[in-house]
């Protein structure tokens, strides 16, 4: 046989195998977590709940790499370009998807571009006011903002995020026109409440419960269709205000960019899933009103699809657009 014919051999043999070498010796050095919002918001919280097991799991020190703005496609965008070598990954949001459906040009397909992992929990929201406000339910709440159309802001974590989004379902579904106020992460906006600047919002669990419970907010219901475990005395939206229609929440996952190969892919899933059955993480999670939950690569996929098409459709029906 030529000598170049067995050369070709020998390069293709040493790339057919080369995958699962890398894949039996990673992690081999640190990994990144990238969260794509600002410190102190739930996607924050999340990271570094997670990021100190995992990174025993793996044997590798984790580290989170805070990555802010343009409702989380600045960070997501990093991680999309990053090297499939399963060394930096991102937690993603449910709005994640959402993103297509708003920004014209955004920089990369949301299910494409993307290895998805797994699915890491889901939680309502929490509409939550601030405790100068003068209302004590929903209904008030409602009664409140026909009365003064566009003068109560409502903080959210960027355009086109979950709380967004639940903000917008509301006003289309009541009839009332609030002033929507976008920040660069969810731990902004839960500050300026805080503070008064504004006068409530559809936030996350993990950012508003700690604050309701110190007395800084006042909580008047959740978003799911049925009542959260982890805030039993909360009514939903949809009872409190008789809104059968009305239903908005949370997830959120890790994905790394397209292909990174399964065997990293699985061996990440695993370490991960293994960190949300810890009974310390299931219980500090759950006590800040998320429900820990995993699922595998493909069903994951099928997740972030579905949720494209879903709130696209709530999207163009409100009239959304980036600025």
């Amino acid at each position: 046989m030529p000598k170049r014919i067995l050369m070709l051999l020998a390069v293709i043999v040493a790339a057919a195998w080369q995958t699962p070498v890398v894949a039996q010796q990673y992690p081999a050095k640190p990994i990144r977590i990238v969260s794509p919002f600002a410190p102190g918001g739930g996607n924050d919280n999340l990271c570094r709940t997670i990021a100190p097991h995992l990174a025993k799991n793996l044997g590798q020190q984790v580290v989170v790499d805070n990555r802010a703005g343009a409702n989380g496609a600045v960070g997501t965008e990093i991680a999309a370009r990053s090297a499939p070598d399963g060394y930096t990954i991102v937690l993603i949001p449910s709005g994640h998807s959402v993103n297509a459906a708003i920004r014209k040009n955004l920089p990369f397909d949301p299910i494409k571009d993307f290895s998805p992992i797994t699915l890491v929990g889901s939680s309502p929201l929490v509409l939550a006011v601030h405790p100068s406000l003068p209302v004590k339910n929903v209904k008030n709440l409602i009664a409140l903002a026909k009365a003064r159309p566009g003068q109560l802001a409502f903080g959210s974590a960027g355009i086109g995020s979950s709380g967004h989004l639940g903000g917008a379902l509301f006003e289309v579904l009541t009839g009332t026109k609030l002033l929507h106020v976008p920040y660069k992460g969810m731990g902004l906006a839960i500050i300026d409440l805080i503070s008064g600047q504004v006068s409530l919002t559809f936030g996350t669990t993990l950012s508003v419960v700690p604050h309701v419970r110190a007395g800084r907010l006042r909580a008047l219901a959740v978003t799911s269709a049925k009542r959260s475990p982890a805030l039993a005395d909360l009514p939903t939206v949809a009872e409190a205000a008789s809104l059968p229609d009305y239903e908005a929440g949370l997830w959120y996952g890790f994905v790394g960019p397209a292909r990174i190969p399964r065997e990293i892919v699985q061996r990440l899933h695993s370490a991960i899933v293994a960190v949300l059955e810890m009974p310390e993480v299931r219980q500090r999670l759950a006590s800040q009103g998320l429900d820990p939950q995993h699922n595998t690569p493909e069903e994951f996929a099928k997740l972030m699809v579905s949720d494209l098409d879903k709130w696209a459709k709530v999207v163009k029906r409100a009239g959304i657009k980036a600025e």
